[in-house]
């Protein structure tokens, strides 16, 4: 791509897209300008404007070669968050999904000499241009089928330290797909092909995926880590690890809860764990001045309800409810952190005169026969923000509470481990 191509880019950055596209329908592009292809960096920029903000940053020239791709990319902070999974002393990879190539690149800043394999050739001319940013040519594309590229490599017997694979998670009709064996490439399927190319498989998978049965589909050679990782709002991707030979060890249950650049929240534990864990504990009951402690999204998926519990010595509601209480403050608890300021049954009379007092308030409800909308519009409230928040929930005893709190700023969870 010329310099002028990158200064009409510039030039255009804060312009309507579609106005831009009416404008140079009928017009000849300038000598060295793709303008649809310009327009469609505007476009990619502002969408990935946060989920891309340091590869953006670092690299003023990036290409993005469809709109697709920068939809279901990774963003800088999961890219990041993958790196720190490889191997110790790990210098060779492959991304066999490779996309629009932010994995890939964030493994090669890691020192590994990657090889980015898709089989849209769009995608790899792209991603070509991209890698010419990094040094000494860390980063080579391919345009392939990853399972016939895979098999090429198997007959040469090249072996990579780690493999990293994302597969396609929507069938041809665009209907979601979650099992690993229904995605594109199946995983399951082509293991032993896996098994014999790499030392360490790093599969990013659905979100909505069951940790049992993903442990299960993958065995043999099962998996040694099972990592659900999000943010402080959503649970991003499951991700399965495999080691070649496989460890003779439990398998690792974990929680990562990527609040920044610095700062990774964990929580990990086996299943035998959580099987020898003490039931939880109901307590005296919720009642303020204590604390209500709602797990991260990602430590939720996890489901280590009795791990959690025992390991930071709170109580608990109903097992479906999944939210728990302390009279004192826990250190580094995997979630967010709430004091209680008023706690009611929910009843008819309650129900009426809610309104009065917080005409508008954030609403959660856990296990409680009605969704958020619903109980909303009973309670004649508007959802707001701010650092009220409304908790509806069903407790040990199968009371339905109405727990009025309000988030905790103070750095409480400020020593949690950092990624």
């Amino acid at each position: 791509m010329t310099k002028d191509f990158f200064d009409w880019i510039e030039a255009h950055k804060s312009d309507n897209p579609a106005d831009l596209r009416l404008k140079y329908a009928a017009k000849k592009s300038p000598e060295g300008i793709d303008i649809p292809l310009a327009i469609l960096q505007i476009e990619c920029r502002r969408k990935c404007a946060r989920k891309l903000r340091t590869t953006l940053a670092r690299f003023p020239e990036f290409i993005f070669p469809t709109a697709l791709s920068a939809e279901q990319c990774s963003s800088d902070a999961l890219a990041e968050f993958h790196a720190t999974l490889i191997p110790p002393n790990a210098e060779t990879g492959a991304d066999l999904t490779a996309g629009l190539g932010i994995d890939a690149l964030a493994l090669a800043r890691q020192g590994l000499r990657m090889t980015a394999v898709d089989k849209a050739p769009e995608l790899t001319r792209a991603l070509g241009i991209n890698a010419d940013t990094l040094p000494d040519g860390r980063l080579s594309a391919v345009n392939a089928d990853c399972r016939q590229w895979l098999r090429t490599e198997a007959e040469q017997n090249r072996k990579f330290d780690v493999i990293f694979i994302d597969p396609a998670r929507r069938a041809s009709d665009g209907k979601r797909l979650f099992a690993l064996s229904d995605c594109a490439p199946d995983v399951v399927e082509i293991m032993p092909l896996l098994a014999r190319t790499c030392r360490r498989l790093i599969i990013k998978a659905s979100p909505m995926l069951d940790i049992t049965h993903t442990i299960g589909e993958l065995t043999p050679p099962g998996p040694s880590r099972i990592i659900a990782a999000g943010t402080n709002s959503e649970c991003k991707e499951l991700i399965a690890i495999v080691d070649f030979p496989a460890p003779d060890s439990p398998v690792i249950i974990e929680a990562a809860t990527i609040l920044s650049a610095e700062k990774c929240v964990r929580f990990s534990y086996t299943p035998d764990d959580e099987h020898s864990a003490p039931p939880v504990n109901p307590g005296p009951g919720l009642a303020p001045p204590m604390y209500l402690l709602e797990p991260y999204p990602a430590t939720m998926k996890c489901g280590a309800h009795r791990c959690l519990a025992s390991r930071f010595g709170v109580y608990g509601f109903d097992p479906n409810t999944r939210l728990y209480y302390s009279p004192e403050l826990p250190v580094e608890f995997p979630g967010e952190c709430f004091e209680t300021i008023d706690v009611q049954e929910y009843t008819s009379h309650n129900i009426k005169r809610f309104a009065r007092t917080y005409p508008a308030i954030s609403v959660t409800t856990r296990n409680f026969g009605i969704g958020a909308d619903e109980l909303r519009r009973k309670l004649r409230v508007r959802e707001a923000d701010g650092s009220l928040r409304l908790f509806a929930l069903t407790d040990a005893q199968g009371r339905k509470l109405l727990a009025l709190c309000k988030r905790i700023t103070s750095e409480y969870n400020a020593n949690a481990n950092k990624s």
